[in-house]
């Protein structure tokens, strides 16, 4: 098995506004403005890569610490959920989504070369390249993936630039348990009933047509969806935008009051309600796909982050 790490890492001087190190290997560490954002794992102990936690500008983190951390007022549901991750549970029927165990019905995302990681002032860059394997360890898919940090005053952002491409023939399959993912706080779920009394859910959610809920938004279409509410004392929301040149945009959203928030355009029949439909899609060999998402995490609600413009501004990316 190649090194897990096969590129030399930039460790930037001081001054530098976006600083990345490795601290380990199969990790890659963000610091923006002097101050720890997140990191990516993806060692050989690693299911499928993850960034773990996200942290608002004022180092709130946004994200559930379980099962990574073991936190007061946290649910344990979904072990599979890590911090923000890109799967999917039904890829040859395997699944990449829930593959907490192993076993021969769990697929593996494993990571063959950090091809590169440099901060800058303005803007870090990491790019990766990991194999989707089957339990037998055959590569389905080859995933390039390039994440770029900003260094701004009030917010954090992430583009997601990844392209898969087919080691021979794939079909995703239809199912609502994928794809580009983020697993909130407690503090920004939806107040719920059987939610703990402590931290408070205090989450709103919002997409694109100005619906409001899990009720309204999930299984819907829209360019975007921002989640907000109140973090140790702070208004702080996360929105997740979609890029107008990734496959059937404007996809579908997995969001739910609990706190799982994720894109998601294979899941037809379930969002959808209906049987008859098939969101599968399949790649002959050397077929590609390619995704392109925005993470930002904003002080405010969708409003006072003024989320429209800023996924206007994100439209006219290339």
């Amino acid at each position: 098995m190649k090194n897990f790490l096969c590129a030399v890492l930039v460790v930037l001087p001081l001054a530098g506004q976006v600083r990345i190190t490795q601290p380990a290997p199969g990790r890659v560490a963000v610091e923006i403005n002097g101050q720890p954002f997140t990191e990516l794992f993806a060692g050989p102990e690693t299911n499928k890569p993850y960034l773990h936690p996200l942290r608002s500008a004022t180092g709130k983190v946004v994200t559930r610490g379980y099962p990574m951390q073991n936190l007061p007022g946290e649910t344990h549901d979904h072990p599979h959920h890590r911090g923000l991750w890109f799967a999917h549970g039904d890829v040859n029927g395997f699944d990449f989504w829930g593959n907490e165990k192993r076993g021969d019905k769990f697929g593996l995302i494993v990571l063959e070369q950090v091809k590169s990681a440099k901060g800058g002032k303005d803007t870090g860059a990491v790019d990766a390249v990991f194999e989707w394997r089957d339990p037998a360890g055959k590569p389905l898919l080859t995933e390039a993936r390039g994440m770029t940090f900003y260094a701004q005053p009030d917010i954090r952002t992430i583009d997601f630039d990844i392209l898969l491409t087919a080691r021979g023939k794939v079909t995703f399959g239809d199912t609502k348990e994928g794809t580009f993912a983020v697993r909130l706080a407690p503090g920004l779920e939806e107040p719920s009933r059987n939610a703990p009394a402590q931290p408070k859910r205090t989450g709103h959610m919002v997409d694109s047509q100005g619906r409001v809920g899990e009720k309204q938004i999930w299984g819907k279409r829209a360019d975007w969806v921002d989640y907000y509410g109140i973090v140790d004392g702070e208004p702080l929301g996360v929105a997740i935008f979609d890029h107008p040149s990734n496959p059937r945009h404007p996809p579908w959203w997995h969001a739910r009051g609990y706190g799982l928030f994720a894109v998601n355009i294979f899941g037809l029949h379930d969002f959808e309600n209906d049987k008859s439909k098939n969101g599968s899609l399949t790649l002959d060999t050397g077929g590609t796909l390619r995704f392109r998402y925005r993470v930002l995490i904003h002080p405010g609600d969708v409003r006072s982050a003024d989320i429209p413009a800023r996924y206007a501004e994100y439209q006219l990316t290339h």
